[in-house]
């Protein structure tokens, strides 16, 4: 399983250009099966694409296994943060249902619609100016800048430094071995981590020093939390918050490149698209007009090309768990310091092609 303490993680983490499974783990599941074993920086690591057995571990959940994260992403959103948020169900779910309230179907439907209308018919105007853009770092700028918004009404215009730039590649540091050593990625990693954490820090003592601002955007909302609950405290609400950045920057930039990939390799669907828009414009009374809720809802073939690119594009291969107690699954002794890397994409990998 590799060389000690390393185990075979420089392997794992070679970047794969190919949006099939990656060579690491294809190669392994062609010699042991879809459930093997291996080391990664010094972890006993089970990787599996077995579906019967990956559906059983989601079934065990706080019973036999808990959320884990890798140590490159512990330290950026600081170990205690992650601690609690893998091993108190209960606070999980109120941070998922509070995270619903403001990027959910009824905001989405409600006040995300509009305000994204105008975030992208901006940018593209932008693009528009410039002889080419990085597909990949325009759009991680985009979501960034747009995601901040929505949680401390961050506005770039009005900063020092448009922070959304640093983060352009945050994902490489992220898939790293966790060296803060200068020249290294995860040292630039954590550089621009500090930047995010100074901004969302100075937001959040001004909001609570001065309670009669209210801008109706998620940190106001878990100002009036932390009067009430007590694991919220300004160190959690800091680095929950950057965390909800980082998953939304960095994953949907990735796939909204790879995207805008396929629809350049396939013009008959760019066609299709532009049918399916233009048709909407032709019962509009006035073609200025906002996207509403309804039309949304009636482009049916732009969101089979969505929901096909996000099969295609994803950018988080597999979940990661880690086992609490022994366990047996058809005979399989499992034991408590065991690690699961459970992926999914094995399942769609003969149909990966467009």
């Amino acid at each position: 399983m590799g060389i000690p303490f390393i185990g075979e993680t420089i392997q794992f983490l070679i970047p794969s250009k190919s949006l099939d499974v990656p060579n690491f783990i294809k190669k392994r599941i062609t010699k042991y099966g879809p459930l093997f074993r291996t080391s990664l920086v010094g972890r006993p690591v089970i990787v599996s694409s077995d579906p019967d057995f990956n559906y059983y571990l989601l079934q065990q959940e706080g019973k036999l296994i808990e959320r884990w994260y890798m140590d490159s992403f512990s330290k950026l959103l600081h170990h205690d943060v992650t601690q609690i948020t893998s091993k108190h169900g209960s606070i999980h779910k109120h941070l998922r249902n509070l995270i619903l309230g403001h990027f959910g179907p009824e905001p989405l439907k409600d006040k995300l619609l509009p305000q994204l209308e105008s975030a992208l018919s901006q940018r593209f105007q932008d693009w528009s100016k410039q002889p080419s853009i990085e597909a990949k770092s325009a759009s991680s700028v985009m979501i960034f800048d747009f995601t901040a918004k929505i949680l401390f009404s961050y506005e770039p215009e009005k900063s020092g430094e448009n922070i959304g730039e640093s983060f352009t590649n945050f994902l490489q540091g992220l898939m790293s071995i966790p060296l803060n050593i200068p020249g290294t990625a995860f040292h630039r990693c954590l550089k621009n981590q500090k930047k995010a954490i100074k901004i969302i820090t100075e937001t959040l003592e001004e909001r609570r020093n001065n309670p009669e601002i209210h801008k109706g955007d998620f940190l106001d909302q878990i100002v009036e939390d932390m009067k009430k609950d007590s694991f919220w405290t300004e160190e959690f609400a800091i680095y929950m918050m950057f965390g909800l950045l980082l998953a939304s920057f960095e994953t949907i930039s990735s796939t909204l490149a790879l995207t805008m990939k396929f629809l350049t390799d396939n013009p008959s669907v760019v066609q299709k698209l532009t049918e399916e828009h233009e048709a909407i414009l032709k019962t509009r009374e006035s073609r200025d007009s906002r996207l509403s809720w309804k039309e949304y809802k009636s482009m049916t073939y732009t969101h089979q090309v969505v929901n096909e690119s996000l099969r295609l594009a994803s950018v988080a291969p597999g979940i990661l768990r880690r086992a609490i107690t022994d366990f047996q699954v058809d005979g399989i002794l499992f034991f408590f310091f065991f690690y699961f890397f459970n992926i999914w994409f094995q399942l769609d990998s003969n149909s990966r092609s467009t």
